[in-house]
């Protein structure tokens, strides 16, 4: 008999209005990674944690030190990047040294690009930041802390299913954004929306539905603010959708630029000033439809004004991005190892090249 799949509670959508102080935020690298060492350091019974990146020292002695005093551990690391690098066996060892159970992340999907924790089975945190030291310290990054019962269960929900690699459904009534589930579409409706304003921070806007979607709230008047990662930073089969992507919502008015300073890794989209999403997804058609991603939305009005404050700073220090075929040929020169003017032609004739992709620039972190 077949398996029925995991399905969390179906209860009617909730307004969060009713219990903002359910959700509080995290703002990287403002915050430190403190307050994750705190939750972690305050866990009494039970700690879930999935992770695309598991290398930072510190979350991995409070991870241990959980686990020596009673709390039941267990742990799911994507086992590989697409290039084959294998960055957490170092953190998988010393965990599986100690005791913890932990375990690849179910292989039905691409990757495991989520980023997430529960602890206790009674917080949550919905991640774009891996846990390691580069994210915690250099990149704009965020997390939302939930303490919403219903966003809990499915989070415990689909962290058993895939433990157990059975199938997850979310469900018509789910508080959650789940790739491949119900991402492209919720976030989708999330842009529709909105009427004044859209703050954008993804390292990816490859998919076509969601470009779509942004250039149709920008015809129905709504401001855009895009930030992006540089060219040069993507990897190189994937140049022709991410810059294309980029030049479209440009040429009908969006405003993008790319953040100096800080790398760029958040993935965040603010409504109006009053809505918010935050989670893992890039906005990518692998993200949507071949990993495992989740992202939560809030209204919370403490976290939706410290989300504002943030992207009206970072906007304040970026910079316009040159999307002329001039400005991509400064930027492309400034990847390793590769032949700037080659990529701009891939670029201009709407293909790839014949080279390999480079596995160093994996474009997926």
């Amino acid at each position: 008999m077949k398996a029925r799949p995991a399905v969390p509670p179906k209860v009617p959508n909730l307004n969060h209005s009713e219990g903002t102080m359910s959700h509080s935020l995290i703002v990287l690298p403002d915050d430190t990674a403190q307050p994750i060492l705190d939750a972690l350091s305050a866990a009494k019974k039970s700690l879930q944690i999935r992770m695309f990146l598991f290398t930072d020292p510190a979350l991995t002695k409070a991870v241990i030190a959980a686990k020596r005093r009673g709390v039941k551990v267990r742990v799911m690391l994507n086992p590989a990047r697409r290039g084959g690098e294998s960055e957490n066996d170092d953190t998988k060892k010393r965990l599986g040294h100690e005791g913890i159970e932990v375990i690849d992340s179910n292989p039905a999907f691409d990757l495991t690009h989520q980023k997430s924790m529960v602890i206790d089975e009674s917080i949550g945190f919905v991640e774009s930041f891996n846990w390691e030291t580069k994210d915690l310290t250099i990149t704009r990054d965020y997390a939302v802390v939930t303490t919403h019962k219903i966003e809990i269960e499915e989070m415990v929900t689909c962290f058993q299913a895939d433990w157990d690699r059975k199938e997850f459904s979310p469900g018509q009534y789910s508080q959650l954004i789940w790739c491949p589930n119900n991402g492209r579409e919720r976030i989708a409706n999330f842009i529709d929306s909105a009427k004044h304003t859209l703050w954008l921070q993804n390292e990816r806007y490859q998919d076509t539905v969601i470009i779509e979607r942004l250039v149709k709230a920008l015809g129905r008047g709504v401001k855009l603010h895009i930030l992006a990662r540089p060219p040069h930073t993507l990897k190189k089969d994937k140049l022709v959708e991410g810059v294309g992507g980029l030049r479209i919502m440009h040429d009908v008015g969006a405003k993008v630029h790319t953040l100096k300073g800080l790398k760029l890794h958040a993935k965040m989209i603010l409504a109006d000033d009053a809505r918010a999403i935050v989670g893992s997804i890039n906005l990518s058609p692998g993200s949507f439809d071949g990993r495992r991603e989740l992202a939560i939305e809030t209204d919370a009005h403490h976290v939706v004004k410290r989300l504002a404050k943030a992207a009206q700073t970072d906007w304040e220090n970026s910079r316009k991005l040159d999307l002329t075929d001039e400005g991509l040929l400064k930027d492309l020169s400034k990847r390793e190892s590769t032949a700037g003017g080659a990529e701009l032609l891939v670029i201009k004739a709407g293909g790839k090249d014949k080279h390999k992709p480079d596995a160093k620039h994996d474009g997926t972190d």
